[in-house]
């Protein structure tokens, strides 16, 4: 099958939690990607709420891959700021290998994050978003 935002967006937690655990980690991503947060899953708020935080607070991911950083896209004017360590590891969700996006010795504002990325299509990543052992999120990037 082949997935879109707005397909993620209609899906429930356990659907994305699914998707994610049955999707292999994939290459280091390169570039620019648009990013969408998907909060209440599966819900009539969910692409409203992805449509307020795209807008005012997180638009996406910058990632050098050579370096293995990334860099945020953030507030209204998309300026390029807190930084993540890249890496490949054991997911939390399941034990089986992701991209982590680690923010614990970048980043004073969110040292506690820790996000992990899976390949779901072609330049198109599933990522759960945790704060300390709690997932909080979820959210996607398209490249």
């Amino acid at each position: 099958m082949e997935y879109d935002v707005e397909t993620l967006l209609g899906m429930t937690q356990e659907q994305l939690d699914d998707l994610f655990k049955a999707s292999p980690a994939g290459d280091i991503p390169d570039g620019e990607a648009e990013g969408t947060a998907i909060i209440a899953p599966g819900t009539r708020y969910s692409e409203i709420i992805a449509k307020v935080v795209n807008h005012f607070a997180w638009q996406g991911k910058v990632f050098d891959g050579k370096k293995g950083l990334l860099k945020n896209r953030i507030s209204l004017f998309g300026i390029e700021a807190i930084v993540a360590k890249v890496y490949k590891d054991a997911s939390w969700l399941d034990g089986k290998e992701c991209i982590v996006l680690d923010y614990s010795d970048t980043s004073i504002v969110a040292s506690r994050i820790r996000d992990e990325i899976r390949l779901i299509g072609p330049g198109f990543y599933l990522g759960k978003v945790y704060w300390d052992n709690d997932r909080l999120i979820d959210f996607c990037l398209k490249f």
